[in-house]
């Protein structure tokens, strides 16, 4: 009986492992796309103009602002080629365009259907909303 009992509770052992290893992506990613959203007003200044040159159209600093951005890391969802554009956020002290940029994905440049902002040269993002509001509400809906 003590050898039944003991078998039961390593299949119960590992049936729990199996069961939180399997669970841990979800909640690293649900916990993950919480942290990855910032409110526009939260930005350093120069990305709330660089944010609002975006919606304007321009006219931009730099001559690969607008660019494609391939999201070669793939940390932003998946699109086709061409869906993603990059503008430089300047960087005061910086020679050349610095490491921060704005990654704007849509049909229409100016008009994107969702930003992402990066600090260090697209090792991680952070979606952009436009106010505290609209950050909470996408942190209740996971986006």
């Amino acid at each position: 009986m003590a050898r039944s009992v003991g078998r039961t509770a390593q299949k119960l052992g590992l049936a729990l492992f199996v069961a939180a290893v399997s669970l841990a992506p979800a909640v690293a990613e649900t916990l993950a796309a919480e942290a990855a959203v910032v409110a526009l007003s939260a930005l350093p200044p120069e990305a709330q103009q660089t944010e609002s040159l975006i919606r304007r159209g321009g006219p931009f600093p730099f001559a690969k602002d607008g660019s494609v951005f391939g999201n070669r890391e793939g940390l932003l969802p998946r699109q086709s080629r061409g869906h993603y554009r990059e503008y430089t956020v300047r960087t005061s002290g910086s020679q050349g365009r610095g490491a921060r940029r704005i990654v704007c994905g849509g049909a229409e440049a100016a008009k994107p259907q969702a930003c992402y902002y990066t600090a260090d040269h697209y090792a991680s993002f952070r979606r952009i909303v436009g106010d505290a509001g609209s950050l909470a509400s996408a942190r209740q809906s996971g986006q």
